[in-house]
C-alpha cells in the first residue's frame, strides 16, 4: 500500500479515537479525583464561563497523541522524539496547574523556560534562514541561536496559554495555522513533517466537537501548552524547510499569539503593574465585553471567537498570495501592528466608558 494512503487510513483511525477518547474524558473526567480537574473559580480576572467545565482537554489530546504515535511507529517504524518529547513535556507541566497544584506564575515561568532550555538544546532546534540579515549573521552564533529560539517558543506557548479563554478561541486559531502549514508542506513534498501536522488537525477537531460553541470540556492549562509548543515546532520546521517562503509570512502567521503577549506585556510595563499577572484587558477579553455590552447577542462567547477568527483570516489570506516575498510581507507585519493597535484603542475606550 502507498505511504500516502498508510497515512490517510492513519489519520481517519486516529481521529475516529480521538473522538471517543475527548467522549470519555468529557464525561467522566468530573470523577476524576473528585472532580480535581473541574474549573470551578469564577472570580479570576480571565473567567468567562458560569458552569463547571473540566480542565481535561489536554489529558485527551495527550492520549490521543500517545495512540498516534504508537501507530505511526508500527506502521513506519521510526519516531519523531522532537515531537514525542515535547507533546508529553509541555502537557505534564500544563496538568501540574491544571489538578490545582498552583504554581507562582514566575515559578511556573522558570519550569518553562528550563523545559524548553532543554528541549532546545537536546535536539537542536535551529532557524535556519530569517529575513534579516543581520540576524541571520547572529543566527551563526550559536548561544544567539538558542536564545531567539527559546523565546520565539515562550511568546508562542504563553500567547497560546493567554487567548485560551472561549469556547473554540484558541483551538480554531491553531487549526487555521496547521491547515496553512499543511497545505505548504503536502505541496512541498514534506511528508513525515505533513502527517505531523495533520494529526493535530485531527485532534484539534475532535477537541471543537465538544468545546464549541457550547463547552463541555477545556483544553486547560496543559492543552494550551501542549497544542502552543506544537505549533511553534510545526513554524520552525516549516521555515527551515522552506527557504524561498519568507520567514515574515510564518511571522504573520503567529503575529496574534506573539504579539496579544508582547503588548500585554509592555502594557502592563508602562501601568507600572506586574507583567506577569492575569487581567481584563486584552484584545479577545475587550472584544467579549463589547458584544456583552451592545445585548444583540444570547451568548457572546463562542461569537466572539468567531469574530476574532474571521478578522484574523482576512488579515493572513492576503498574505498567501506574496508569502515569497519578503519586503512585502516585511510591511504586511508592521501594518498588522497599527491595526492591532487601533482595535485595541477602539474597544478599550468603549470599555472605559462603560
Amino acid at each position: 500500500m502507498p505511504a500516502e494512503n498508510i497515512s490517510l487510513s492513519l489519520l481517519s483511525v486516529i481521529s475516529l479515537i480521538s473522538f471517543f477518547v475527548f467522549l470519555l474524558i468529557s464525561k467522566y473526567s468530573n470523577k476524576i479525583w473528585n472532580g480535581i480537574l473541574l474549573d470551578q473559580d469564577f472570580n479570576k480576572p480571565q473567567a468567562f464561563h458560569s458552569l463547571s467545565i473540566p480542565r481535561s482537554g489536554g489529558l485527551a489530546a495527550s492520549l490521543s497523541f500517545l495512540i498516534f504515535f504508537i501507530f505511526y511507529y508500527l506502521l513506519f517504524n521510526k519516531v519523531n522524539f522532537e515531537y514525542v518529547i515535547l507533546t508529553f513535556a509541555m502537557f505534564s507541566m500544563g496538568f501540574i496547574e491544571d489538578i490545582k497544584l498552583n504554581f507562582k506564575p514566575i515559578y511556573r515561568l522558570i519550569l518553562m523556560i528550563i523545559i524548553l532550555l532543554i528541549f532546545t538544546i537536546y535536539f537542536s532546534i535551529n532557524i535556519t534562514s530569517i529575513d534579516l540579515n543581520f540576524l541571520n549573521s547572529w543566527l551563526k552564533n550559536d548561544i544567539f541561536s538558542i536564545i531567539f529560539v527559546l523565546l520565539c517558543f515562550l511568546f508562542i506557548v504563553n500567547g497560546s496559554n493567554l487567548i485560551d479563554g472561549f469556547n473554540g478561541l484558541l483551538a480554531i486559531h491553531i487549526l487555521i495555522i496547521n491547515i496553512i502549514l499543511l497545505f505548504i508542506n503536502l505541496e512541498n513534498n514534506h511528508e513525515n513533517l505533513s502527517i505531523m501536522i495533520a494529526s493535530q488537525i485531527v485532534i484539534l477537531i475532535s477537541f471543537l466537537l465538544f468545546n464549541f460553541p457550547k463547552a463541555q470540556i477545556f483544553l486547560g492549562d496543559s492543552g494550551s501548552y501542549l497544542f502552543g509548543s506544537l505549533v511553534a515546532l510545526n513554524i520552525v520546521e516549516t521555515n527551515n524547510l522552506n527557504p524561498e517562503i519568507s520567514s515574515f509570512f510564518f511571522s504573520i502567521l503567529l503575529f496574534y499569539l506573539f504579539f496579544e503577549v508582547f503588548f500585554s506585556f509592555l502594557r502592563k510595563l508602562l501601568s507600572r503593574k506586574s507583567p506577569i499577572k492575569p487581567d481584563r484587558y486584552h484584545l479577545h477579553m475587550l472584544s467579549y465585553l463589547y458584544l456583552e455590552h451592545s445585548q444583540k447577542f444570547k451568548d457572546s462567547n463562542y461569537l466572539n471567537s468567531i469574530l476574532i477568527n474571521l478578522a484574523y483570516l482576512s488579515l493572513i489570506v492576503p498574505a498567501l498570495f506574496f508569502k515569497d516575498n519578503g519586503l512585502i510581507c516585511r510591511y504586511w507585519f508592521f501594518s498588522l501592528i497599527s491595526i492591532y493597535i487601533v482595535f485595541y484603542y477602539l474597544l478599550y475606550s468603549f470599555e472605559k466608558k462603560q
